[in-house]
């Protein structure tokens, strides 16, 4: 008997510490009780293969891991280029079909839409105030992007690093999703939470990468390169609304090599190497696995066979997106109930960060 009430007692203290750490925490798994998850994506065009592959299927599996998955639409990003309002609105709800579509799941997840946060730019602010200037024209993305724009770029361009740092550390994000070109970035969000800590005292988690198992998609028409939405190219890249008949004619063209076989070797057969990981990531078979099926078929009628597993692995994701894009309120009471619960974890951290810097 008293065994027993020493054991309720302790349930009961372990609820009422977790209530005061926050609903998240009372509700999230024991092992992830210290974890949160964090990443963001731009709505700027309809998401493509490459970015199904590479981050939203990861999404989609670590929001069933985690306790604690926040998953921002980053349209303050999307504006470092210029942007068509009416256009901008309407990317912000497609992207956001497209997310649940693909699975993103908001009773498992919090998706929200980045600029209904306030703190979000308070506390981007902050942390701008605290890097040098050298740092931010040393990232190569920054280099990248102004070379190939032919100008000096706009401060917004420049700084959204350090609005990236601050989207993950508002919310004491222990870990971020993030691809390989990113990882530079995620350096520097390190540094920032390092930086904050040694001035303040030890405030900010310092998060670590979860570097997705898929690599970069490759452009379907140039293969030394990643697999992008502004490619002028318009056969460079599958989007995950395409019809089967674009899918097909994009495969169809996509460069490879003078050799018929099917292999793997990313170093000397690019192309066709692409075509294998996309094949193997879509199917979800190993890549030696895709090869030895694919014995005794020629290149051009590999082509049609990545082709066919594409299209059969949208086409129930493509039919949701539809469905969904018809309700436009659900889609609008998505965001702002995630919004919501968004600001309800950053508001108290931008505050504290308030009062550490010296605001009254």
């Amino acid at each position: 008997m008293a065994l027993h009430s020493m054991r309720k007692a302790r349930e009961c203290w372990n609820l009422i510490r977790a209530l005061h750490q926050g609903p998240e925490a009372a509700l999230a798994p024991q092992k992830d009780a210290v974890k949160r998850v964090f990443s963001g994506i731009q709505p700027t065009g309809i998401p493509h293969l490459g970015n199904y592959l590479g981050a939203i299927e990861s999404w989609v599996k670590l929001q069933d891991e985690h306790g604690s998955v926040l998953y921002s639409i980053a349209d303050l990003h999307s504006i470092t280029v210029p942007q068509d309002p009416a256009v901008l609105r309407q990317s912000i709800l497609d992207m956001t079909a497209v997310l649940l579509a693909c699975g993103i799941n908001p009773e498992k997840s919090i998706l929200f839409q980045q600029s209904q946060v306030s703190e979000h730019t308070q506390l981007s602010w902050i942390l701008t105030c605290m890097i040098r200037l050298p740092r931010l024209q040393h990232l190569h993305q920054w280099k990248a992007k102004t070379d190939k724009e032919k100008q000096d770029g706009t401060m917004g361009l420049l700084t959204y690093p350090v609005l990236q740092a601050a989207d993950i550390l508002l919310y004491k994000s222990t870990h971020v999703p993030v691809g390989e070109d990113q990882v530079q970035h995620m350096e520097l969000v390190q540094d920032l939470a390092q930086r904050f800590n040694k001035k303040y005292g030890e405030f900010f988690p310092v998060p670590k990468s979860i570097l997705t198992s898929m690599k970069k998609v490759k452009s379907l028409r140039d293969p030394s390169a990643k697999m992008s939405k502004s490619d002028p190219d318009k056969l460079a890249a599958v989007r995950i609304t395409d019809s089967p008949e674009e899918i097909v004619q994009k495969f169809r063209k996509a460069v490879t090599d003078f050799t018929s076989e099917v292999t793997y070797d990313p170093a000397r057969r690019g192309g066709v190497s692409n075509l294998v990981a996309i094949h193997a990531a879509v199917t979800g078979l190993p890549v030696e696995e895709v090869v030895r099926r694919s014995a005794g078929i020629n290149t051009a009628g590999y082509k049609l066979v990545v082709a066919e597993a594409v299209i059969e692995r949208f086409a129930p994701i493509k039919s949701e997106i539809e469905k969904l894009k018809r309700n436009k309120d659900h889609l609008e009471k998505v965001l702002q109930v995630g919004s919501a619960k968004a600001k309800e974890l950053a508001y108290p951290v931008c505050q504290e960060v308030k009062k550490l810097v010296g605001f009254l």
